[in-house]
């Protein structure tokens, strides 16, 4: 847990106007329960800005149960190797082989659950890794997703109506081009 502090540092220190990149030091100090779905005030997710071979696109998900174009991403289920979940998650929700992940940090966002059923309303800590699609971008949706679809980064970026933190995140890898 030392390293993703670590990276939680850093990446507070390149973008410092970030305000949320600060609570997930203060959670992560918690210890490990953190990183398990049944720590119901919240807990640490893995999602993946999963992006084309050509750095042009990026593979989002139509949420089934948020009812919102996302990228994909899931719980860590104890996993404390946070790019690790990141990748299996693209993997899973995708069908796409040959997948790589950057092992730092793109993205940190906190974000409010609703209660469902009978799991009550909590945060998610979600961190995101770039995950690279290899030539095969043949994707298969499975029962998570109402559909998925490479997008313009480009069009994400400039589309006001986007979400807040798919356009962020747009905005941060247009600026790595």
């Amino acid at each position: 847990m030392s390293a993703l502090l670590a990276q939680f540092q850093q990446y507070r220190q390149q973008w410092p106007h970030e305000n949320d990149a600060a609570h997930f030091e203060v959670f992560l100090a918690q210890g490990p329960r953190v990183f398990f779905r049944d720590a119901l005030e919240g807990h640490f997710t893995g999602s993946a800005w999963l992006v084309s071979a050509d750095g042009e696109r990026v593979l989002l998900t139509h949420h089934r149960k948020l009812q919102r174009w996302l990228q994909l991403g899931g719980h860590a289920d104890g996993d404390d190797e946070l790019s690790r979940v990141a990748l299996r998650e693209a993997e899973e929700e995708s069908g796409l082989t040959g997948l790589s992940v950057d092992p730092e940090p793109f993205d940190l966002d906190r974000h409010r659950i609703p209660a469902r059923g009978h799991e009550p309303e909590h945060w998610h800590y979600d961190v995101r890794y770039v995950v690279r699609a290899g030539a095969n971008e043949a994707f298969e949706i499975n029962e998570e997703s109402l559909a998925l679809a490479w997008r313009s980064i480009r069009e994400i970026a400039d589309d006001p109506a986007s979400d807040v933190s798919l356009r962020r995140m747009a905005f941060k890898w247009l600026q790595r081009a």
